[in-house]
């Protein structure tokens, strides 16, 4: 195989003009139980290493696993919400392979009998047009149950991976947390909108999820996690030996724990410029794991990849069947909530926006924190400005993803709704509230704390903001004589003059109604 470095890709148009790119997406889903799928620890973030453990999900001799019923609940409303069959009988396997954070040396989970298999799930996407959106459908190959691994601390390197790091530890908390595995079939036919596909597809299966309240789904923390598996095939009529034409799908591989949106799109994208130059150069794509590297945004070579058989599947012996009544199956069912894509829809129409407001407050992943904002007070427009504005900002480039950005930060759909109340109230301007939220984000405190901390509020004494326009008017009489000829657009400089003298804290609605009734013109 050629050996690949940062000059051995193809430009993604060049790519996609001989090969058509086929992935499919593997998304690992840590369940929101109390306790691990076997055993009774605890799945609690972030605790110290090593001390949510116990004889079972340490694998130690004699101790003996016990089925999560939380999680079968939750892996039956995903299967159904994903449009699934539920298996009226399934079983766990063993899944063979070493690994040092795999503390049994096999991985429980399932096999040819998954609990959820053929279903699909429509994402939105933008429309080609550039106008609207359409709908592409993501078919479901599986949705079956598992448990997590450890993890693995590299120490001394400036990676935090192995090459180059002085020694590794390794952390047994995550070993044992339920997890659902979603396993798309071959996505076919996005063409050069492949990564854009794969982008909407998690977005709309974390939205999902998270409607469900089965998980936490935050990727930052790895509650979600992606494996990118992509192949090109050559387009009709660009193959250059038979064996490409024998090889349809081309030979995938695996970009392991992809952990946001934006890189879920832009793995896939440099994956298809690196496989198209390889094949291009007259290479072969070898089947492996990758890594990807937010920092330069290109996958390095990880380990071969292995098929089903070496991993020599079979039956867990320690644990009994799952067999999912019908009644049960249709109570749960029962219990799903609105669809994320009907509820989007609801709430567009109430809130009043374009579609292409909406596609941007979807894109900033903002819609659960508006909605909770419009709850707490405030007007549609004015929580999609704040939520969009700095807080969007400051999360892309954190890499992160709003939600999980606000809660670090410490902003609340009732801190922003404080803030409008704030500017409606007629204490803060536009300026003061930007300089507020920054305050907020900043660890400052709540909104009205961090504007009384630093000083900010509208000057109320008319009389002084009278005083201010009547200096302004008399430095600008060109500027005054146009205004009462009729261009009242010029009253804006005017206003920013104002705004200086008061050192922005003027009302700028009230200066410019002042100066407009002092040059006798109608607003």
């Amino acid at each position: 195989m050629a050996s690949t470095t940062t000059e051995d890709v193809l430009s993604y148009d060049e790519a996609l003009a001989t090969f058509d790119p086929v992935m499919g997406l593997e998304v690992h889903v840590e369940l929101g139980t109390a306790t691990k799928m076997f055993c009774g620890c605890a799945t609690t973030f972030g605790a110290d290493p090593n001390t949510h453990v116990c004889p079972v999900c340490l694998g130690l001799p004699g101790a003996l696993p016990v089925v999560n019923a939380t999680g079968v609940e939750s892996a039956v409303r995903i299967g159904l919400a994903l449009n699934c069959s539920i298996a009226s009988w399934c079983r766990f396997a063993r899944k063979n392979y070493f690994y040092p954070d795999m503390p049994k040396n096999f991985q429980t989970s399932q096999y040819d009998e998954p609990i959820a298999f053929d279903g699909y799930l429509d994402v939105q996407v933008p429309a080609a047009s550039g106008e609207g959106s359409e709908t592409f459908r993501v078919e479901i190959e599986r949705a079956h149950m598992e448990e997590d691994t450890g993890k693995s601390l590299h120490v001394g390197g400036s990676t935090g991976r192995i090459q180059g790091a002085d020694y590794s530890l390794v952390d047994f908390n995550r070993a044992g947390i339920p997890l659902i595995e979603i396993v798309t079939k071959p996505i076919v036919g996005a063409g050069e909108r492949a990564p854009e596909v794969a982008r909407a597809y998690v977005s709309a299966l974390r939205d999902l999820l998270r409607a469900l309240d089965v998980s936490d789904v935050k990727m930052e923390q790895g509650s979600m996690r992606c494996d990118v598996n992509l192949s090109l095939r050559t387009k009709e009529g660009e193959a250059s030996s038979p064996e490409q034409l024998a090889v349809p799908m081309g030979t995938r591989t695996e970009t392991k724990n992809v952990n946001s949106l934006r890189s879920v799109e832009r793995a896939v994208r440099f994956e298809v410029c690196r496989h198209a130059a390889v094949l291009s150069g007259g290479g072969s794509i070898l089947q492996e794991t990758r890594h990807w590297h937010e920092d330069t945004g290109m996958t390095t070579s990880g380990r071969p990849k292995s098929d089903a058989e070496d991993y020599r599947y079979f039956p867990e012996p320690d644990l009994v069947p799952i067999a999912p009544s019908a009644e049960w199956v249709e109570q749960l069912r029962a219990t799903l909530p609105e669809p994320p894509a009907e509820r989007r829809a609801r709430l567009q129409e109430a809130w009043g926006y374009s579609d292409l407001e909406m596609r941007d407050v979807i894109n900033a992943g903002a819609l659960d924190l508006i909605e909770e904002t419009v709850a707490a007070g405030a007007k549609p427009q004015s929580a999609r400005k704040w939520w969009l504005g700095e807080p969007s900002r400051r999360a892309n480039d954190a890499g992160a993803d709003l939600v999980g950005y606000a809660e670090e930060a410490g902003l609340t759909p009732a801190h922003v709704a404080e803030l409008e109340s704030m500017v409606v109230a007629g204490r803060l301007n536009d300026k003061m509230a930007r300089q507020v939220l920054e305050g907020v984000l900043d660890g400052e405190g709540a909104p009205t704390a961090v504007a009384d901390a630093r000083g900010l509020e509208l000057v109320q004494d008319d009389g002084a903001l009278e005083a201010a326009v009547d200096t302004v008017i008399e430095g600008n009489p060109d500027i005054a004589e146009k205004i009462r000829g009729g261009k009242v657009q010029a009253a804006g400089a005017l206003i920013g003059q104002v705004m200086k003298e008061m050192k922005g804290q003027a009302d700028a609605g009230k200066a410019r109604a002042l100066i407009l009734d002092k040059l006798g013109v109608e607003g």
